[in-house]
């Protein structure tokens, strides 16, 4: 099975967060948050830092980790793990502007449109937003749909000064 090790960042602001609508690719026509796959000798932390100044034009000077998402999926029908550490930032400098790979948008955080996002994403995106640390595993099958789905929520966490 191929394995892919990706990032993937929330900004949030008050009760609104900033979710993008992917244009080409992997995930085009879809929410999300921003972020990628890890290039060779490239931490986690500096994907995510390097995808955010790439996508949206952001660099996050206060964030942590939120969440740890493991996936079994079918990308480019063959069987993948997609191991996705999921970060929220509530400072960063710069001002979220769209790419050719990205348009974001706040939403309040009452208001996601999950219906136009991965189906794994209700599973745990709450959790994550209400402060807790979210470990989660899925299986889908070839039409992305959740065949089964373990979800741990952890202790809210805060927002250490990075």
């Amino acid at each position: 099975m191929k394995q892919k090790t990706l990032s993937l960042l929330l900004l949030i602001q008050d009760d609104m967060v900033l979710l993008a609508m992917k244009k080409r690719g992997f995930g085009a026509g879809r929410w999300n948050g921003v972020g990628g796959k890890v290039e060779i000798g490239e931490s986690i932390e500096s994907a995510m830092i390097r995808e955010s100044q790439e996508e949206i034009g952001v660099t996050p000077t206060i964030y942590k980790e939120a969440a740890d998402l493991h996936l079994n999926v079918f990308f480019k029908e063959e069987p993948t793990m997609m191991n996705v550490t999921v970060y929220t930032a509530t400072a960063w400098e710069g001002e979220p502007t769209e790419s050719d790979e990205m348009a974001p948008t706040w939403f309040k955080k009452s208001n996601i449109p999950y219906d136009q996002m991965w189906s794994d994403d209700p599973y745990w995106l709450p959790d994550v937003l209400d402060g807790y640390y979210v470990h989660a595993e899925f299986k889908l099958n070839e039409r992305d749909e959740i065949i089964w789905h373990k979800v741990t929520r952890r202790g809210a966490t805060h927002h250490p000064s990075v």
